[in-house]
Parts: structure tokens; sequence; C-alpha cells
């Protein structure tokens, strides 16, 4: 790591790989940490000794002194929540006066966009997508569509208040005029405007500077790979560009100031809503999975569905995020299984297929072509070094880096930030 200037970190599944603790570790060795998409459907989990933090919209780096913290452009903002968060580590002993920023180009996640989120959803019926209804969806949709409030909007009150009285119409045509009281919620937006514009800044501006200086930079990222807008199971994603090429575009930086991508992954795979899981376990190992990994969601509490490691996934996030070292997380949860699956492909309407389709609808009927090695069947928890570990579980990760064609550079054997192995940082 201390090699590279500017580091982003990826979900390399569908989210929930673990990317606070790995950010958290990294932070330890950068200057400034940004988060560059999602909004406050993301839960960061970090623990730090007995203590736990989730972290939702600011950046896991705020948990070391002197780091810069921002969020950039490409995050939707939920003021409200952004400040229940910071109040909330601040009141846990985190200091964080002159430390945080917010693009003044991000855009503002209002409560109006979580009721036209919740109204979505429920027009799609059967066919729900599953989101977190944080309202993310609706907060992107009004951007493409060039009627988003930004922060920087805020400066011109009269005009603040006109654009969200606008937005408040669309409401009313969904049914949901009653669940929202506009004055009462401009009044309240406009009231933050004290707290809150003091902390914008030009993210991409902070960040150039800081490459030249010989600074060092982590770009966190939200969701995963297979979430992403563009590359992810469509329509079962998220309204953002997750993968590392949206790292630059989501805090205002050229993509040849990115030097390095860390994929995050998990020794198996999980996925939170709908959409295929091709690994997906049966009962009752599933329901063991859950319970060993604590594979409930940090944002909303849902269960996640469980599934062997799926090698095609990570293959397709590695050719997609460009990465070049793996971070495996929660190798531990695997530590009591006698035998362990790896899926090296698929087969669709009787084809091997070995690359990740396009195709949502071919996802649904695929067949993972499984390949079974034993187990260890002893505790990784204390292992510190890539020595201390097991000789099978060595040779699960070996396996692993060469079905993905990617070298792993960090392995979590536990939630504490101490139980990580530092295999080569490139």
């Amino acid at each position: 790591m201390r090699e590279h200037r500017c580091v982003v970190v990826v979900g390399a599944q569908w989210g929930d790989e673990g990317k606070g603790k790995v950010v958290d570790v990294l932070a330890d060795e950068v200057d400034i940490v940004a988060r560059y998409q999602g909004g406050a459907n993301a839960g960061h989990t970090v623990h730090v000794g007995d203590a736990e933090f989730i972290l939702h919209q600011i950046p896991s780096g705020i948990l070391h002194p002197e780091r810069r913290c921002l969020l950039g452009n490409g995050v939707v903002f939920d003021p409200f929540q952004f400040f229940e968060e910071l109040d909330a580590v601040e009141a846990r002993g985190i200091s964080a006066e002159g430390r945080v920023g917010v693009s003044s180009r991000a855009h503002l996640l209002l409560p109006y966009h979580k009721l036209l989120d919740q109204a979505a959803e429920e027009r799609r019926g059967s066919g729900r997508i599953g989101t977190t209804g944080r309202g993310i969806g609706p907060a992107y949709e009004d951007k493409v569509a060039r009627r988003g409030l930004r922060v920087a909007d805020l400066r011109d009150e009269r005009r603040a208040a006109e654009m969200m009285r606008a937005a408040a119409g669309r409401v009313s045509a969904n049914g949901y005029a009653e669940s929202l009281d506009v004055d009462a919620m401009v009044e309240e937006v406009l009231s933050l405007r004290e707290r809150l514009l003091p902390l914008a800044v030009d993210t991409g501006r902070i960040i150039d500077d800081a490459l030249r200086s010989g600074e060092r930079v982590l770009l966190e990222g939200a969701q995963g790979a297979l979430l992403d807008v563009d590359h992810g199971t469509y329509p079962f994603v998220t309204s953002s560009n997750t993968t590392a090429g949206g790292a630059c575009l989501g805090v205002g930086i050229g993509p040849t100031s990115l030097d390095a991508a860390v994929g995050v992954v998990k020794a198996y795979t999980t996925r939170v809503g709908e959409g295929p899981l091709v690994t997906e376990l049966e009962s009752p190992l599933q329901e063991r999975f859950r319970e060993m990994g604590g594979e409930y969601g940090a944002t909303t509490g849902r269960p996640r569905r469980c599934g062997w490691f799926d090698a095609v996934v990570v293959r397709y996030a590695a050719r997609v995020n460009g990465l070049t070292g793996l971070a495996v997380t929660k190798l531990d949860v695997l530590d009591t299984l006698p035998e362990i699956r790896i899926a090296t492909g698929y087969e669709i309407d009787g084809r091997s297929v070995d690359d990740f389709p396009a195709d949502t609808s071919l996802l649904e009927t695929a067949r993972p072509t499984y390949e079974t090695v034993p187990g260890w069947e002893t505790s990784t928890a204390d292992a510190r070094r890539w020595e201390d570990l097991p000789e099978r579980a060595q040779r699960y990760l070996e396996r692993i880096v060469e079905l993905t064609g990617v070298p792993i550079w960090y392995v979590s054997v536990g939630t504490r930030r101490d139980q990580i192995i530092h295999v080569s940082d490139g």
C-alpha cells in the first residue's frame, strides 16, 4: 500500500464484503479517505477493540485521528442522517472537527426521495427489486433528470426552496401528499445551511492537490461490482457506478490518478434482496452460514442470502474493475467445515460457461460447476501471518487466486481491526 499513492477499494461481489474493515485498516497508511458513490444505503461495520461502529455515509477513515474524510460528488447525500451519524461518532469520543468535507456538487437526498422510493417499490409488486428504501434510486433519478438539488444550491435560499417545492409535487402525484409536510421539510432543510455549507468543498481539487504534494489517498466504494447499474445483475442493482471506474467520476479526478484497485471479497458469497445468486445454499446449511457469519444487513437488518464462493463472479469483477489485489474477508467463518465448494463455472442451457452473462434471466436457470476442496477444521482467528494459516486454508486461498487471476493482498480472519493478515500489497 505504501508504494501506491491513490488506491480504490471496491466490493467485488454483491456488497457486504467487509469493505469497512479493509478501508479502516488501510486508512492507517493514507492521508485522505473519500467516498465516491452511494448514500446512506451503505453500512460499513468496523470493530475497534470491543467497540462496534456502523458507518453509513462518513468514510471509515474517520476512526483514525488526523485523516481527512471526504464525501464526493458521486454520493447522494442525506444531510439529516449524516449529521445524526456525525454527532453519534463524536459522542463516542471521535473528533471530526476540521476533518470532514462534503462535495459542493453532491446531490441532496431528501425526505421526498424516500417516499418516492417506497411508491416505486409498491408499484413493482411481485417484480420488486428489493431496495433499502433509503431513497437512493429517486435521488439519482433526479440527478440524471437535471432537477436535483446539490449542496452548492443551498447557497441560494429562495431557489433551493422553489426546487424542493417542485419536487414535492411529484410526491403528491404518487399519492403520498399526506405523508409529507412540505413547509416543514423546506424549513428543516434550510436550517441545515449554517452547519452544512462550511463543510462544502471541491473534493477533486483537494485530492488532486494532495496527490501532487505526495500525500496518499484511499477511495472508498459502497455496495459491490455486481450491483453496478451498468455492469451488475440489472435490474437488481443500485443506481450508481460502484466499480473502480466510478471512483474517478465520483470524486472529480482523472483516471490516470489511480494506481491500484483492491477488490474485497468474502471467502464465500452473499447477497441481500432480490436477484440471482447461482451458488445459493439450500437449508439448513444456508441458515448455518448466516449464523456463523452474522449475515444480516448493517443498514436494514435483512438476512443475507448465502452461497459458496463464486469464481465466475469475482473473475468478472476483476475484469470490470481492473483489480490489482484481493482482500479476502471472513475466512474464519469456514473454519468448522469438513468440505468447501468453489464454483468454477456455470452450466446454462446445457452449455458450459465460464464468463458472467449480461442476461439476468440466464442466471436464474444457471447451475454452478463445483470443485470441492477439503476444509481445515481448525480456528484461523489468531493467524496474523500467512504461515500461521492451516495448510488447507492456504490451498483454498491459492485456488481462489488461480481461478480469479488476482493476487491476494489481505486476509481477514475476524471482525476486529487486528485480525488481518498482510499477505502482500503489490
